[in-house]
């Protein structure tokens, strides 16, 4: 709910605090600017122009509820949550620890580390307003951000104890102003080999090599790595259908004609194993 993480909140024009005003109907800042609240239960926080990348669309983010519903991505869950753990219990102390999600997505994965955490707020931020509405029913423990990853985060500095990127573009400088000290950011990279399987028959965008590193050198001078990257790897065992939602919910699915990707689904067998691949990494305030 927004009401209960408006204290984390910024104007994403000037980062001055944000009240409710109207039983919550909108949000108004210090500076005098307001931002109405959907009657969803999210808000949009953007400055200037607005909005000006283009997130998930609805039928990207129906196929990322029926793949995650599922469970196939458990173990990316869990090890995600784990680390989070770790993370507030050293940063947070006796205060209430703010998760921060960037790309938050449907908020399954911040809604499974809220209800690990006792106590903790989840702010779920995702340019996507269909992503929103779901983020914003996900856990009540949380509040649904629309606004944009590459801008300045409408979030209070040093007001979030552990952030986390799941397969969602990041912001590094933000990322580092956002975390108290001792924070640390948590970030799911795919690892090249992810879904591999699925490439030839349907092909899809592969994963390039070395992309935790590119991740270490982009965000040198804002966050550093703490200990080294964990690798997750294991076996899913995919039904076409499943695929469908898989390839849906990707970048894949703006690539491929529907029409195409279908004949390719059907030629695949009733069940394959897919691997799922990926590196976590745990990073901090440089310099800390």
């Amino acid at each position: 709910m927004l009401n209960d993480i408006v204290d984390v909140l910024a104007d994403p024009a000037d980062l001055t605090p944000l009240r409710g005003e109207d039983g919550f109907t909108r949000l108004v800042s210090g500076s005098g600017h307001s931002y109405d609240v959907a009657k969803q239960g999210y808000v949009t926080l953007a400055a200037g122009q607005g909005l000006i990348h283009e997130g998930d669309s609805l039928e990207m983010i129906n196929s990322r509820e029926t793949f995650l519903s599922n469970g196939h991505f458990a173990p990316f869950v869990e090890a995600v949550t784990d680390a989070v753990s770790d993370v507030v219990e050293r940063s947070a102390g006796d205060a209430d620890p703010v998760i921060l999600e960037a790309g938050a997505g449907t908020g399954y994965y911040l809604a499974h580390t809220l209800d690990s955490i006792a106590g903790a707020r989840g702010v779920g931020l995702d340019i996507s307003v269909p992503a929103a509405r779901h983020l914003a029913k996900a856990h009540p423990r949380l509040g649904a951000v629309v606004a944009d990853v590459w801008e300045q985060l409408p979030i209070r500095t040093g007001s979030v104890h552990a952030l986390t990127v799941v397969f969602a573009p990041r912001n590094p400088a933000e990322f580092a102003r956002v975390l108290v000290d001792g924070g640390e950011a948590v970030i799911l990279v795919a690892d090249h080999g992810h879904l591999d399987e699925l490439r030839e028959p349907l092909g899809i965008l592969g994963v390039e090599e070395h992309k935790v590193e590119r991740l270490v050198e982009q965000a040198r001078g804002h966050l550093e790595p703490v200990g080294e990257p964990e690798l997750i790897e294991f076996p899913m065992q995919l039904g076409r259908e499943a695929i469908a939602a898989q390839v849906g919910m990707s970048p894949s699915a703006r690539h491929l004609d529907p029409e195409v990707l279908r004949q390719r689904l059907d030629a695949l067998p009733d069940q394959m194993t897919v691997t799922a691949r990926a590196q976590l990494i745990r990073m901090r305030k440089a310099g800390q």
